[in-house]
């Protein structure tokens, strides 16, 4: 991501985070008496972007969820998968886990909305950890369709979880700018 991309998103980003950040205060979250971590799961890095203002902002330990086997890289093929994926119920194998998720109380989960829903591998992260009696806060960013069922996922796949308000973010349009980009290149005459 270019450093002027990364510039705009954090301002973007900031007063609405912020305003999120001090509601999970309130409501005791990432409280002294227990270890905060931020899991997220990003495609484009606009997801990054915001875990890492969390883990900076509540002095929590980041984690990346990854997929075993990366995504494809164009951002429709990734759609098309994602869509067999959530369609089959399809948990995908993670690259790695959480090793000491006792040490948590409080866990940050960071992730966009993919078909209306948490991504696949998000349902693998929920399905490999042990979450009850944690606190879990939702940082989700979508395209503008909103959260989708992706609340649903959350509290079926961790049901003795503590699931609190969370943050919700409408990004930037991946899917606009690659259809816009698309018919660009489809009519420019070289």
């Amino acid at each position: 991501m270019d450093r002027t991309r990364r510039s705009i998103l954090m301002a973007s980003l900031a007063y609405p985070l912020s305003i999120a950040t001090f509601a999970a205060s309130a409501q005791g979250v990432g409280r002294p008496d227990g270890r905060t971590l931020v899991a997220f799961f990003s495609r484009s890095g606009s997801t990054r972007v915001v875990a890492g203002q969390i883990s900076r902002s509540r002095g929590g330990d980041l984690f990346e969820i990854e997929p075993a086997k990366s995504y494809p890289q164009g951002y429709f093929e990734t759609v098309e998968q994602a869509r067999q994926e959530r369609d089959s119920g399809y948990e995908p194998p993670l690259r790695s886990t959480v090793a000491s998720m006792a040490e948590y109380r409080t866990l940050f989960l960071c992730f966009p909305i993919w078909g209306e829903t948490a991504p696949p591998v998000i349902r693998s992260f929920l399905s490999a950890h042990d979450l009850a009696e944690k606190i879990v806060v939702p940082a989700i960013l979508h395209g503008g369709y909103g959260l989708g069922t992706s609340l649903d996922v959350l509290r079926s796949h961790a049901p003795q979880a503590r699931l609190v308000d969370g943050f919700a973010l409408q990004g930037p349009q991946e899917r606009e700018t690659a259809i816009k980009v698309k018919a660009w290149l489809d009519e420019l005459k070289m």
